[in-house]
């Protein structure tokens, strides 16, 4: 039988639950920010009917605390965002830093560093990493992934809406990491950050994930209280949005967002959002307002983004079926990266109809430039022949 160990706050790890027998892993990061508790509460509130109901779980679930200091002291972070340099050139540095020149978020990423390693190497089947999020306003839950097939489908299932394309906007936030070593994962944002809903949506995102993908025994508990919730909780939202415009902020531009924006909050073209020293920020094209900031710390003002049409996705799965991705290297204005198999570029004076949508299309994400051309690098899904 299993146990599951209380643990005092300031430990790092929440819970691990764990019979033995073999199966997935659920692997949660709750609290990377640390004005963002709400993740860590509804983890403590699942093991805890864990711990009281004894189930014989197939596979594992594990759930850390990230930015425990920032916790402590309730604010997003201490000396920097700690959901940033998760990309390998990033942890190669930080690896390199003397004792004395880490920051308390170096010390932070090191130590998870060395969790995720053993998460990973101990999984005894497929591995799904969740972030958990909150954010400064209201508004529905939604997920944030990378659109890998294995993704998109476990993320469907939520129920929650999902944003594509956050990741070529945020560089080194922890998803990263596991994606580049194609782990299936994504981030939940539960709701605003000190609002019991946002707990009671994480927790109903947990057990619908501990039951897709068959970690709990059959019939251990009715979902339906949780699913009626997210439908409560989304409401309206659009079940899938891509993002097409970051507002980077600093603290010199004096930002101010414009009150009463939600996530999800449709705006028309040239609509007020914000305030800067520069002047007023408006908004170029009728879309979405995502993760406006109402609070003192974020380098991210908002986030635009478009619907995303079904059609689209359909599309997406059948190309990629097809295998059509080693066709790209032949075609006129682009070529794959000496360097980097999983990279292709590409001429824009050459390719230049619909390059970005077509790159999506077929799993890739805009990366940086190269050589002077757009460089374009491949979602890794080596995992997803494990089939969560």
């Amino acid at each position: 039988m299993s146990t599951a160990v209380a643990l005092p706050t300031e430990t790092r790890q929440i819970g691990c639950w764990d019979t033995g027998q073999p199966g997935p892993t659920l692997f949660v990061l709750a609290g990377i920010h640390g004005n963002e508790p709400a993740g860590v509460k509804a983890c403590e509130r699942v093991f805890a009917r864990l711990e009281e109901q004894q189930p014989a779980v197939r596979g594992r679930f594990v759930a850390l605390r990230g930015n425990r200091q920032a916790l402590a002291e309730q604010c997003r972070f201490l000396a920097r965002d700690l959901n940033r340099g998760w990309g390998h050139e990033a942890v190669e540095r930080l690896r390199k830093l003397a004792e004395d020149e880490r920051s308390p978020e170096d010390i932070e990423q090191l130590e998870l560093l060395e969790k995720f390693v053993e998460v990973e190497r101990s999984a005894a089947g497929p591995l799904l990493f969740v972030d958990l999020h909150t954010s400064s306003a209201e508004g529905s839950p939604f997920l944030c992934l990378a659109d890998t097939i294995d993704n998109r489908r476990v993320g469907m299932s939520t129920g929650v809406p999902i944003i594509l394309g956050i990741e070529e906007t945020i560089e080194g936030a922890s998803l990263e990491w596991f994606a580049d070593r194609g782990i299936a994962g994504f981030a939940v944002e539960g709701g605003q950050h000190d609002s019991e809903e946002a707990i009671d949506n994480h927790e109903a995102v947990l057990w619908g994930l501990l039951n897709r993908l068959g970690i709990l025994p059959e019939g251990f508990m009715d979902l339906t209280p949780h699913r009626e919730r997210l439908v409560r909780a989304v409401g309206a939202a659009p079940a899938i949005v891509e993002i097409v415009h970051r507002e980077v902020i600093s603290p010199e531009d004096e930002f101010r967002m414009e009150p009463g924006y939600e996530n999800f909050s449709p705006v028309a073209k040239g609509q007020l959002l914000a305030t800067a020293r520069h002047g007023e920020i408006r908004s170029p094209n009728a879309c979405h307002v995502m993760l406006p900031l109402y609070q003192a710390q974020g380098d991210d003002g908002f986030f635009l983004a478009r619907r995303v049409r079904g059609f689209w996705l359909w599309l997406a799965k059948w190309l990629r079926a097809m295998h059509l991705t080693g066709v790209l290297p032949l075609m006129p204005g682009i070529r794959r990266d000496p360097n980097d198999r999983d990279t292709l570029l590409v001429n824009e004076k050459v390719a230049r109809w619909f390059v970005v949508e077509v790159f999506h299309l077929l799993g890739f994400r805009k990366a940086t430039r190269k050589q002077g051309r757009l460089a374009f690098r491949r979602r890794n899904s080596r995992r997803e022949n494990r089939r969560l």
